[in-house]
């Protein structure tokens, strides 16, 4: 019973395999290959040198669907919305992140206007029928999007979020006439009001839904021909797994799959650490990403966008996202001066292909990675368990025009260019603690990814965190987090209420019938399998966002949920309104089967020791605490429990960790590095 999971990332393809006989793990590392990420997926399969037969299960996750939509790569794609609105996708909404840029730009629709079309029907807001749905309307549609060699329509009426009716008779029709060309339905995405946000996810699915199919087609008869039988998962969104025959139909919802993955992986940690209280911390090679996690629990959010920033709205997606803060700053994040002669990190990066410089690949651009190695901070020899050989002439070449540029050497050009990257990375922190109302340094930090531990120590003394956590497999800890994942359904219903004119019956009514939904999605799974978390969103009368607060969905006690909502309220926004109405907008109802997760399991202490352990020493540049002497350490060898002052850097094959002058580190009985700052 080989359970087996694969995590493409913007440089490295990783696998983690378990077997749950024997609680062994195999893991796997190779450059992703982004002409067919397939590619990169057999190669790992295959340095795992598994028995294939005996995979059980296989899980996916991956950038294939953020990758289609940030270079644009998806298919044609058509529109179909009620009369009268076609230009909803196009207007968008009013509030403007730079809003005082007079060269603010609408960002450019998906579907561009000839291929908006016009339904002839209308819902009321109650989901009454006011004018029923013209098939004719339909038919001319369907002939018109044959005709331009449309391969994909989404279909997004008004109201549909109440009825949805008018769109199924819609998608029969279509099913009819253009059986070749796929159809997204927003009714079957999101249940949730808002035009825009829903007409923007219908889209979004629909622009990526052929891509993923035929990427997982083509996967899946490599992985059948290289003798992998067992059911395929991809790696949700929501921190759960579906089958990828849901995925195909719902692409949408992989969108921060490996992500997603860390952060269970995070919760898991921090459970059996007894951490319950932590900020999951993840740099990979394009992007750094983190999540708050409170009580043991990730927050699950249907408000995501793509592409946002502090100058650019970007694209919303109504799908259930652990709430995750992601920033262009990786390994692979490209240094720059520009125009005014300023120095920029990112959001461009070399990726896998060309690379770092380095890396002796074809990259020439200065990399985050190229600095870390010429500030010693990276080993020439052990990068990658030695199977990459990096090279310092290489990066030194790209950094001199930057070093050039900013009239300094070499080294200190590379340091400055890590430090604007963790002030990029500092800023993701920030909007996931300080502007969420939570204080970090009330957090631990648990830092995982190729890159989290060399930044980590330096992002928590900045924001005078205490103690930082450095998992076991670093570097694989997202495919990691996919062994720890179960599957997974999100419903979120949009059902406007009065908190004074409802009795809490009204509300367990509207949660045993989403139940009764779940359990007819997990078909065959015993009720003792499945375990329902609910919470309800909830506002003033008056104003326009929601607070959520979790309930049981059994027990539900009125007067308590409006005091939970008050105290939730206060956290978020610094005030309560003992005397406005309580009014409940969206109720979630998350469902999981249970099942059994990877153990933590303590570390032998045999033959390790501080001595076995010590590699070298060597002078690394640190920043702003200057050029130190660190000792060099393998994590292999690492004793149990014994405190180790820093500086130091501790190697492995998948990761490289940092440990600054005045910090010390010991590694606890789990084999979790603790680095503790003694300032």
């Amino acid at each position: 019973m080989i359970r087996l999971a694969t995590d493409v990332g913007g440089t490295f393809t990783d696998l983690v395999a378990w077997n749950e006989a024997t609680d062994e793990l195999s893991v796997a590392k190779d450059l992703t290959t982004p002409a067919d990420q397939s590619d990169g997926v057999m190669s790992v399969v295959g340095l795992g040198a598994l028995d294939h037969a005996a995979v059980a299960e296989f899980v996916h996750g991956g950038t294939t669907v953020i990758n289609a939509i940030t270079e644009r790569k998806g298919v044609r794609t058509a529109l179909i919305t009620t009369k009268g609105f076609r230009d909803v996708l196009a207007i968008g909404r009013g509030n403007r992140p730079d809003l005082y840029n007079l060269q603010f730009q609408v960002p450019e629709p998906f579907v561009p206007r000839k291929w908006r079309f016009e339904a002839v029907e209308r819902m009321d807001a109650d989901g009454e029928v006011v004018l029923a749905l013209d098939p004719l309307s339909i038919e001319h549609i369907a002939e018109t999007c044959r005709k331009d060699g449309i391969e994909a329509i989404a279909v997004c009426f008004l109201h549909s979020y109440r009825n949805p009716a008018h769109e199924r008779e819609c998608g029969e029709i279509l099913a009819d006439l253009v059986p070749d060309i796929s159809v997204t339905l927003s009714s079957e995405f999101t249940r949730e009001w808002r035009e825009f946000e829903r007409t923007s996810t219908a889209v979004l699915n629909a622009y990526v839904q052929p891509i993923i199919q035929r990427y997982f087609d083509r996967l899946s008869v490599r992985l059948k021909d290289a003798g992998i039988t067992a059911p395929l998962q991809a790696m949700q969104s929501n921190g759960g797994t579906t089958s990828f025959a849901s995925a195909r139909a719902h692409p949408l919802t992989l969108v921060e799959s490996g992500p997603a993955a860390g952060v269970n992986g995070a919760v898991v940690v921090g459970r059996a650490a007894n951490m319950p209280d932590m900020i999951a911390f993840d740099v990979g090679g394009t992007t750094a990403k983190c999540s708050l996690i409170r009580g043991g629990m990730a927050t699950v959010n249907t408000d995501y966008w793509i592409e946002k920033t502090p100058l650019h709205p970007g694209y919303p997606v109504k799908a259930p996202v652990i709430d995750i803060v992601e920033v262009g700053a990786g390994g692979g994040s490209i240094a720059r001066i520009d125009a005014a002669g300023r120095l920029k990190v990112g959001p461009q990066s070399a990726g896998a292909d060309p690379g770092p410089a380095c890396y002796g690949v074809g990259g020439t651009e200065p990399t985050v990675t190229d600095a870390m190695l010429l500030t010693g901070i990276l080993d020439v020899s052990r990068f990658s368990d030695g199977r990459i050989a990096l090279s310092k002439d290489k990066a030194s070449k790209a950094f001199k025009p930057i070093a050039d540029a900013l009239s300094l050497d070499i080294v200190p050009a590379a340091a400055a260019v890590i430090r604007l990257a963790e002030a990029n990375m500092i800023n993701a922190l920030k909007l996931i603690s300080v502007q969420r109302g939570h204080d970090p340094r009330d957090f631990a930090m648990l830092a995982y990814g190729g890159g989290g531990a060399m930044h980590a120590a330096s992002l928590a003394r900045e924001l005078g965190m205490k103690k930082v956590v450095i998992p076991r497999y670093p570097g694989l800890f997202s495919a990691w987090g996919m062994l720890a994942t179960s599957p997974r359904h999100d419903q979120v219903r949009t059902e406007p209420l009065d908190a004074d004119a409802i009795s809490a019956d009204d509300l367990h009514g509207i949660f045993r019938a989403m139940t009764q939904e779940a359990r007819s999605y997990f078909d065959g799974t015993a009720d003792g399998e499945l375990s329902f978390t609910a919470r309800l969103e909830m506002r003033y009368h008056g104003q326009e966002h929601t607070v959520a607060v979790s309930v049981d969905p059994v027990a539900i006690q009125l007067e308590q949920l409006i005091e939970a909502f008050h105290e939730a309220h206060k956290r978020a926004y610094t005030f309560r309104l003992e005397d406005t109405r309580v009014e409940i907008i969206h109720f979630h109802l998350a469902s999981e089967q249970k099942r059994r997760v990877p153990d933590i399991r303590p570390v032998g202490t045999q033959g390790r020791s501080l001595k076995a352990s010590t590699l070298d020493r060597r002078d690394i540049h640190f920043g702003e605490d200057g050029i130190h002497e660190a000792v060099i350490l393998d994590r292999a060898g690492l004793p149990v429990g014994e405190q180790i002052a820093g500086p130091a850097i501790i190697v492995e094959p998948t990761s490289t960790t940092k440990v600054l002058p005045d910090q010390s580190l010991h590694m606890d009985e789990l084999g979790l590095i603790h680095i503790i700052d003694e300032r």
